[in-house]
């Protein structure tokens, strides 16, 4: 079972052909604060790349709560993770309160196929992700670089940009298949522009 298969089996579910490298999720998960994270939330954690480096950072004491949408990836991840620190949900992205226990979260870390969900998608989730995530919270997830300049890449950093005070984005990850950059955000307390 890989990635690439269950991208052939499911496009729409799983939306990357090929597992994120480590480099990307070294970028993925460094300088959000999760070695001094309390509950992390993990959106389409896949075969678990960037899990492993959640779990990498996150304190003895910590939570991680991976939210996988496919049930052959979920139960896989589940299966080869025995760390108690990890609660493995099959569930959506949508549904994130809900999985977390409707508890804030220090940071979420996504790998979600950003730019194939239809818009107001997009948005329900980005909403959800915001109401989670506690004052100063940080948000983080990828895009490949070869697509940064599509409408959709468009649409969805500037509905990045209505929901959070601060946004980053990294110098490009060329050790991954394909190529790709970080966007970081950090919840502050403006509201969201009526034009979201």
């Amino acid at each position: 079972m890989s990635i690439t298969t269950e991208f052939l089996r499911r496009p729409l579910m799983t939306g990357a052909v090929a597992a994120s490298s480590r480099r990307l999720a070294y970028a993925m998960t460094e300088g959000i604060g999760l070695e001094r994270a309390r509950t992390v939330a993990e959106l389409g954690p896949g075969t678990g790349v960037f899990t492993d480096a959640i779990l990498a950072r996150l304190a003895p004491d910590a939570r991680l709560v991976a939210i996988e949408l496919n049930p052959v990836l979920a139960a896989r991840l589940s299966a080869t993770r025995r760390d108690p620190r990890l609660t493995v949900v099959q569930g959506t992205a949508a549904e994130l309160a809900a999985e977390v226990g409707y508890e804030l979260v220090d940071a979420v870390v996504s790998g979600l196929p950003w730019t194939v969900m239809p818009q107001d998608r997009r948005g329900h989730i980005l909403d959800a992700v915001t109401e989670v995530l506690a004052p100063g919270g940080r948000f983080t997830t990828f895009a490949y670089l070869h697509a940064a300049w599509t409408p959709p890449a468009r649409d969805f950093a500037a509905q990045l940009a209505c929901r959070f005070d601060r946004l980053e984005r990294s110098k490009a990850v060329w050790a991954n298949i394909p190529p790709a950059f970080v966007h970081r955000a950090t919840k502050g307390g403006k509201d969201r522009h009526p034009w979201c």
